[in-house]
């Protein structure tokens, strides 16, 4: 009997990820082969920006060198290819999260992508009081007393966007605490997310904490509060293999510069009988049917939510990284990063004045430690790392509340990402070692 196979059965019959693979891959990384301050590069900060592989550039150097024109409004041939490639770059992209072709919205970033989710409910609660539109809006309008509810270890992109949506509209905003090891209270959550829920927005995984939340769980209390369901994906649609379908949210946001494109290009996912039913966020050329001097008439998603002239080679790009991440196999990819942010935090409990974020050694996070050094700014300890060739992110990583809950003021995050190796982490540990003698702390 033949033997059917699967891109599943595929990447479970290729071997795990070690030092040799990962070397090889850096090859297809221009960026990181080069010294810093006299010094081979070792680049820890892939949780703000992932670095480029060559596919990646050379798509986008193509589609200008070949196909450069404005889409969805040419009948001539340049206008008929780009429209093409922006196209297959959309089906790419609602494959690789298991999305719907017409659930599949470009954006700038994950933050416009949550803002548009925001001031389009907004819009839906001004149409539905005004008995614009289609009926069912009124399910997606808030009022005073109804409730948004967050979580205390959200960056500021899934919060002030929320937090202005309640000021619009006279909801409370609710948040669900966080436990000293950085993971939810969903103790707590259960008397939070109830009857006057109408959002729940959380991070898939925090960029501070390391923390994967229990989506599935989070999404259940959402659906028993009848309310929409939000998942900030940035930090884990890049490393690990995401079904926004299985995991039944009603949104999804992440970003490309994270997961090896160009930066100003992100996706958002909605349901697509949601999204037939929103306003626009904002409007102008290209999403509309009819205008008038009174009046416009809105295109069905995702033109609806895309006016404008779109991020046309960094959609082509973000596709040419989805391709890649798909070719490595993303699940393999979160194997190794385990690997190595367990590498990371074991190291790094074992220095003596550093406090580590987040889930302890042993416990499952995704491949990034942020860190607090007794008595040293995290701003020093960077600078510090730099004058070793080691580029790590500092400050509060847009998590303010959250430092404030665990009494910090800044950290400093090692994230790594496919192109690291094991030689990169203890790099990075033996140089944290000497940073409090270098300061005399």
């Amino acid at each position: 009997m033949a033997v059917v196979t699967t891109p599943a059965t595929l990447e479970r019959a290729l071997p795990a990820m070690d030092d040799a693979e990962v070397l090889r891959i850096r090859n297809d990384f221009p960026v990181l082969n080069q010294t810093v301050n006299g010094q081979q590069l070792v680049y820890l900060d892939s949780g703000a920006t992932s670095q480029n592989p060559l596919s990646v550039i050379e798509a986008e150097q193509e589609f200008y060198e070949q196909r450069n024109a404005a889409v969805h409004r040419g009948a001539h041939h340049l206008a008929v290819e780009a429209t093409e490639a922006f196209e297959d770059a959309r089906q790419t992209l609602a494959d690789f999260v298991g999305a719907g072709y017409e659930e599949t919205i470009w954006t700038s970033n994950a933050t416009e992508g949550l803002n548009l989710i925001s001031y389009a409910l907004s819009n839906a609660t001004l149409w539905a009081a005004q008995g614009r539109g289609d009926a069912r809006l009124k399910d997606l309008a808030l009022k005073p007393g109804d409730e948004i509810v967050v979580t205390e270890m959200e960056h500021h992109a899934n919060l002030i966007p929320w937090q202005e949506l309640a000021f619009r509209t006279g909801a409370v905003l609710r948040f669900i605490p966080i436990d000293d090891t950085g993971s939810l209270r969903l103790d707590q959550a259960r008397d939070i997310v109830g009857p006057r829920t109408k959002v729940l927005a959380f991070t898939h995984a925090s960029n501070v904490l390391g923390t994967i939340n229990p989506v599935r769980e989070l999404v259940a209390l959402g659906r028993s509060a009848g309310a929409l369901v939000v998942l900030d994906a940035c930090q884990s649609a890049p490393h690990l293999a995401l079904d926004v379908k299985a995991l039944d949210v009603d949104f999804a946001v992440f970003s490309g510069h994270k997961m090896l494109a160009p930066t100003g290009i992100g996706v958002l996912y909605g349901k697509q009988e949601i999204l037939d039913i929103l306003p626009p966020f904002l409007t102008g050329g290209s999403m509309i049917t009819t205008v008038t001097m009174e009046r416009a008439e809105y295109l069905p998603a995702p033109q609806r939510f895309e006016a404008g002239t779109q991020r046309i080679s960094q959609a082509v790009a973000l596709a040419a990284a989805a391709n890649y991440l798909t070719e490595t196999g993303l699940d393999r990819i979160h194997r190794w990063e385990g690997e190595l942010g367990q590498r990371m935090v074991t190291g790094l409990e074992s220095i003596a004045g550093i406090r580590v974020l987040g889930p302890a050694a042993g416990k499952e996070r995704i491949g990034l430690a942020a860190f607090d050094v007794e008595g040293i700014h995290a701003h020093d300890v960077g600078q510090f790392l730099d004058s070793r060739g080691i580029a790590v992110r500092v400050g509060h990583h847009c998590a303010q509340p959250l430092h404030r809950r665990l009494g910090l003021t800044a950290t400093t995050r090692a994230s790594a990402y496919l192109y690291n190796t094991t030689d990169d982490v203890d790099r990075f540990l033996d140089a944290v070692s000497g940073v409090r003698a270098y300061f005399r702390a």
